[in-house]
């Protein structure tokens, strides 16, 4: 199928700029979900077949390079959304995919399921995640995206999205130009200013991915007892060139940051 004809739609265009993610169904085949599964069983150290093994509320992975990954990643319909979202030739092919926060059954506090968004500069050679930067132009990072490798329902511990956050968000980081503010700076006030947008989860089949907007608030929660481990990966796709929401033709991801600084 010519890639053209997989690209997203207007409507689907303009919920992203609005909401600030779209879910782009059968984004890979569950055959390949599957096959990366298998791989981070391994890479969790767990056995799928004995519960015992597994110990903690959640076990986090880092870039993994195979194959599979990568192909999940690459898919024409995902090459697709990201032209229609960051602009054709905007944006790095992921060779890797990563991190992987993969969510086991358990009543311990799993103690990072506040509500956030993720950092995009200043990580080199620094170990306090707290210091970590983002800025009004989202230097480092086009998109954050949300891979389902399980199929993942409401009571599968979800990523939740405060609809709309995004747009909260860059007017925050605006006065603070080109330096940003750190994720503690950030998370000082709770996020407060996106309180009152409505919740949604990311659910869906083994093969969704969401694109979210970077400046999107969002939230891990635990997953309960009785339910089976969590399959997620969330990684970044990273632009080729900066970001630049004023120039002439601004791509959805900088349009949204331009309309919600009033600039159209």
């Amino acid at each position: 199928m010519p890639q053209h004809e997989m690209a997203l739609s207007a409507a689907q265009i303009e919920q992203f700029v609005c909401d600030g993610f779209v879910r782009i169904d059968g984004a890979f085949s569950r055959e390949l979900a599957d096959a990366c599964r298998r791989i981070l069983w391994l890479a969790t150290g767990c056995a799928e077949d004995d519960p015992s093994t597994w110990t903690r509320p959640v076990v986090r992975i880092g870039e993994i390079p195979n194959p599979n990954f990568v192909e999940a990643a690459n898919t024409p319909k995902l090459h697709a959304a990201f032209d229609a979202l960051v602009g054709e030739g905007r944006w790095l092919p992921r060779l890797s995919l990563g991190t992987f926060p993969i969510r086991f059954p358990s009543t311990e506090d799993p103690g990072d399921c506040g509500w956030h968004v993720d950092m995009s500069f200043g990580m080199e050679d620094e170990p306090d995640f707290l210091k970590w930067r983002v800025n009004v132009r989202s230097k480092g990072r086009a998109l954050l995206m949300l891979f389902l490798f399980s199929d993942v329902g409401e009571d599968d511990a979800p990523t939740r999205l405060r609809v709309g956050s995004h747009l909260d968000v860059a007017r925050r980081l605006e006065p603070n130009g080109e330096e940003g503010l750190s994720l503690g700076e950030l998370a000082s006030t709770g996020f407060a200013e996106s309180a009152h947008r409505a919740e949604v989860t990311a659910t869906g089949p083994a093969g969704t991915v969401y694109l979210c907007h970077p400046f999107l608030v969002h939230a891990a929660q635990p997953l309960r007892p009785g339910r089976p481990p969590r399959f997620l990966g969330q990684p970044a796709l990273l632009p080729s060139d900066p970001l630049d929401p004023w120039r002439e033709d601004a791509s959805p991801v900088e349009r949204a940051i331009r309309m919600a600084l009033g600039d159209g």
